[in-house]
């Protein structure tokens, strides 16, 4: 009877670390340095989606889909996410206002 708890919890055992592995390589995928974001990473034409994407969220859509769009088309890159991020972006994310403050959302 021990025997066969002890076959019972080493299978659960490797069962769970298989499927650990397989939850961290999906993950992987999405990580924000997998190369879909950064510096140049857009068109000019995907701004629009991608800006839409980012200020989905935002109860201010009008004024974050302009500034955005003005981001995206200097930069060539809008950020993973709804907010912040901006580190994948170095250009958007130092684009700053004549007050010192950030001009992308």
């Amino acid at each position: 009877m021990a025997k066969l708890v002890f076959v019972l919890l080493l299978a659960l055992l490797g069962i769970s670390m298989i499927a650990t592995q397989c939850i961290a390589k999906d993950a992987a995928q999405y990580h924000l340095d997998s190369g879909n974001y950064g510096p140049g990473s857009l068109q000019s034409y995907q701004c629009p989606s991608q800006c839409s994407r980012r200020c989905g969220q935002t109860q201010y859509k009008k004024p974050c889909m302009f500034f955005c769009q003005k981001c995206c088309a200097k930069c060539l890159c809008v950020p993973p996410g709804y907010y912040g991020n901006k580190s994948v972006c170095p250009c958007y994310n130092n684009w700053k206002t004549k007050r010192g403050g950030p001009k992308c959302p």
